[in-house]
């Protein structure tokens, strides 16, 4: 897999002490919308190596996360900056719309 994967445990160091930015998808294995998203989220994972941190947190394992941003849905896609959400996408969204975001955070 080309994503991180991000846990409670983990999620201090890896996302919130992060100098890049990160993009962090909330996701659960039942869930169908989830895994549309999964394979774009590898893709961008790839077009943006070295640049952002891209990984998944599944809300089953990890619900101290996923409440502590109120995810009530998923798939959501949130974006880190310097320790703090500046962006978050609720359901699945295309590929582009998440470049976007992604290049706002970047710019």
């Amino acid at each position: 897999m080309a994503d991180k994967t991000f846990t409670d445990k983990s999620f201090q160091e890896d996302v919130l002490k992060s100098e890049k930015p990160v993009v962090v998808d909330f996701w659960a294995p039942w869930c169908g919308p989830c895994k549309m998203v999964s394979p774009i989220i590898e893709e961008l994972a790839k077009d943006y190596e070295g640049k952002v941190v891209i990984g998944k947190l599944n809300t089953d394992e990890n619900p101290e996360t996923s409440g502590q941003y109120n995810v009530m849905s998923i798939p959501t896609v949130m974006i880190f900056k310097n320790g703090k959400p500046v962006q978050a996408m609720i359901g699945v969204q295309s590929k582009q719309t998440y470049k976007t975001e992604i290049d706002k955070v970047l710019s």
